[in-house]
């Protein structure tokens, strides 16, 4: 059995490995940082550590639900290729244990990702977990752009 972190995304379900989640956080201060992709929101401070912030809403194509709960609102703050990202999601639901014969494979499109950015699929109750693949959700240019605003603001 794999453990998950199950995160809510407009109406839809999506989960990252455990391992792969660092920590668990309240939105707090942003700070944007010009010329960025539109998904990048900005920066913040962790524990003494500068971590550059994703919409995972906007990075996914989905239009966040307009009655969601700001104090439900995260930042889940996951390892992407040796960096610390955070990922702004509508709410961090649980953590579930997957076993890995219960995961399909992801079909062509699914929830407004390709199936390049899934694990796969897995029912969650009543609902259909998207289990992402975090090192494939940010392509190259994506990821670099990521690591220059984490140097352009270390300096």
């Amino acid at each position: 059995m794999d453990s998950y972190v199950v995160m809510r995304v407009g109406s839809e379900r999506y989960a990252a490995h455990v391992a792969q989640v660092r920590s668990v956080e309240r939105v707090g201060d942003i700070t944007p940082v010009p010329r960025t992709l539109p998904f990048i929101k900005g920066v913040m401070h962790l524990r003494g550590a500068i971590v550059p912030v994703i919409d995972l809403a906007e990075r996914v194509g989905l239009t966040r639900a307009a009655d969601g709960d700001e104090e439900d609102r995260r930042i889940v703050v996951a390892e992407v290729d040796e960096m610390a990202v955070g990922m702004l999601v509508d709410a961090v639901e649980d953590v579930v244990s997957i076993a890995p014969e219960a995961i399909e494979p992801p079909p062509s499109v699914v929830g407004g990702l390709e199936a390049v950015y899934l694990r796969g699929v897995a029912r969650w109750g009543e609902h259909l977990l998207v289990l992402l693949n975090l090192e494939r959700v940010f392509s190259a240019v994506e990821t670099e752009q990521l690591r220059q605003v984490e140097k352009l603001v270390h300096g």
